[in-house]
């Protein structure tokens, strides 16, 4: 990129080498992330523009891209997003991190052992909502039921169907036994703001809805029979 956001340099310098084993990477299905998009849509119509902060290799950017006109994207470790024009390397964690981005809306899949940290942050930077991937477990604890108290959740959307994820790549036949929802919040402001939590499934079908005939070859996932399948270890957290 010919022009690097504000901290851009400060954060490469001050940050040692990042071993990709160690990060919490498991990229999200692009069906699913359109099923997310589908949801922000729906409650805010006049989104326009997204920041993915945990964008691995693109998998949920390219998903999102069917429903934002800009969609920008940044991890602190490369696992192939430079692939965008829009890829910024940095922590979305740290406050030195300051790239010129100021979305609509914040969408990602984050680490989940550092999902409260990611929502309390994409809170601070969003303009008009966030939209976080998580397990159904995220709902539990008295750590979540501060944040939910501190931030109102204004809906929870599971899947009826499972969303398998595999560390470190995609792969459209695994199977797992985690359930992930996506959960959102609106800024005040925003129409629905202030209506309450809301519970909203995501129908059995969206996968084969969502998913479309160029999503396995844009990220180099060799079609396998769909009854060769695998299941996923669940995420520690």
């Amino acid at each position: 990129m010919s022009e690097r956001p504000a901290g851009f340099t400060a954060v490469m310098a001050q940050r040692a080498p990042i071993d990709p084993d160690s990060l919490d990477y498991f990229p999200t299905p692009p069906w699913a992330a359109r099923a997310g998009g589908e949801i922000v849509r729906r409650l805010d119509p006049l989104a326009q523009t997204c920041w993915e902060p945990a964008a691995g290799g693109g998998h949920m950017a390219w998903g999102l891209s069917d429903y934002f006109a800009e969609v920008s994207i940044s991890d602190i470790h490369d696992h192939g997003g430079a692939m965008s024009p829009r890829f910024l390397l940095g922590d979305f964690l740290d406050p030195t991190f300051a790239p010129a981005i100021r979305p609509d809306w914040i969408i990602t899949n984050p680490p989940f052992v550092k999902g409260e940290a990611f929502v309390r942050q994409a809170w601070r930077r969003a303009r008009r909502g966030v939209a976080m991937l998580l397990r159904l477990q995220f709902l539990e604890g008295a750590a979540r039921y501060r944040l939910f108290h501190e931030l109102p959740l204004h809906a929870c959307a599971p899947f009826a169907e499972r969303v398998p994820m595999v560390k470190g790549r995609w792969d459209p036949t695994a199977s797992s036994a985690t359930a992930y929802a996506w959960f959102i919040w609106l800024k005040p402001g925003v129409d629905g703001y202030g209506s309450g939590p809301g519970l909203s499934f995501i129908a059995p079908g969206t996968k084969a809805r969502l998913t479309k005939a160029d999503d396995a070859a844009r990220f180099g996932v060799v079609e396998k029979d769909p009854r060769q399948s695998e299941l996923v270890a669940e995420r520690p957290g």
